[in-house]
This record gives C-alpha cells, structure tokens and sequence, in this order.
C-alpha cells in the first residue's frame, strides 16, 4: 500500500523545494496537509504525481509545482482572507488555510462542494467557508480580499473579481496563452490591477473565463 506520508514528502522535496519555492510556512503545510483525501478516491495512488488531476466535472487539481509557486508569490499573509475560485474537493483551501486567517472557497458543482465541506470539517479545518456560485461573479458576500487564487487557467479577468480586491491586495492566476501558459500575480494599486510576470505554467482553462468569441464579416 502507498504510504502517502513519504509521497507527500517526495512531492515537496521533487516539485516544490526545487522551484524556488522557500517560505517554510508553505512548504509546511503541503507537508501537512494530506492532498490524497481531496481527490476522487480513484485518483487517490497519484494524488501525488506532477500533473493536474481531474476532480471531475470541469474541475481540476493544479499540479503542486504550480500552486506552491503561485503561493510562494502571494506571499499570504497569517491575517489575510483569501478567495479561492474554483475550490473543486477543498484541497487548495486546506492548504491555504494554514498561512491565512480565512478562506472563503467558491465552487460552482454543488456536489464539489458539498464533498469538500464534508472532508474539510472531518480535517478539522474550521477556518474555511465553502460557497456556491458563478465561478466569475467571484463571492462579493465576504468581499474585499487580500488575496484571490484562481485554481485553473484563464483567458480575461473578470472586472467584478477586481471590485472585490482590498486596495493594495493581489490576485495570482494562470493565463493560457494558445498552446503555452504564464502565471501572473495582480497587484491593486490605486482602485487597478497591475500584472507582473511570475513563471511558466499551463491549467485547463475554468469556465466562465474564456474569452469571449468575436464574430467576424
């Protein structure tokens, strides 16, 4: 049988470790938190591996490369909130919910969601709200966030998730960019976000954020 702890241990030592990813408060909770109880049970032998999982539906796991390097350059904060889009089992929120104070993790599957309040709770993670709702309308509910993660790709940003960043908070996603993707990190300076390059990277694109097709004569 796989023993998930040294899994777990051989994900940050091969994925994350080497990828520059260094604040310790990171790397402690993906150490922690037991990523093989967030996916199908299925997908339980290679919750580990470098890739992205398939939660089902259109969601998807990030691979931890990606997601640790998008947290390494968030910087979360312990007396933060983070908006996590895209929650899909509640992995992501887990994980960040151990640098943050709060998380409030938006799902559009009901199903995703209910599963990922289930496992959450018998985590013991009481510090995570599971939402419901339009993946782009964000969750201006519990707005403004310090900080907003979007787990998958995306092609435009939408306006109404900006509205519901704090002034001088940031936001960290992957753009897919035809057959490549770049992952950026927005600042909001002054009432606009301002996007700096942060590493390479590729995500399915989530729903709702895809551009939008421009017909043509």
């Amino acid at each position: 049988m796989l023993d998930f702890k040294q899994a777990r241990t051989a994900m940050v030592d091969t994925q994350v470790r080497p990828n520059d990813v260094t604040k310790y408060p990171i790397i402690h909770a993906m150490l922690t938190v037991p990523r093989e109880l967030y996916v199908p049970e299925p997908l339980q032998s290679v919750a580990y591996v470098g890739e992205n999982l398939h939660l089902g539906e259109d969601r998807w796991l990030l691979e931890p490369r990606n997601f640790a390097k998008l947290l390494e350059e968030l910087n979360i904060q312990p007396d933060e909130l983070v908006l996590d889009i895209g929650a899909g089992l509640g992995y992501n929120a887990a994980v960040m919910a151990r640098i943050s104070q709060a998380v409030v993790a938006l799902e559009s599957h009901e199903e995703l969601a209910r599963q990922a309040e289930t496992t959450l709770s018998e985590q013991g993670i009481d510090n995570v709200a599971i939402v419901t709702g339009d993946l782009a309308e964000g969750y201006a509910g519990q707005a403004p966030y310090d900080v907003v993660v979007i787990a998958g790709a995306i092609e435009e940003f939408p306006q109404n998730i900006a509205d519901q960043i704090r002034e001088g908070g940031r936001v960290g996603a992957i753009f897919s960019e035809g057959q490549l993707g770049v992952a950026r990190i927005g600042h909001k300076l002054d009432g606009r976000l301002n996007w700096r390059y942060a590493f390479n990277g590729s995500a399915p694109v989530l729903p709702g954020f895809a551009k939008a097709m421009e017909f043509q004569f």
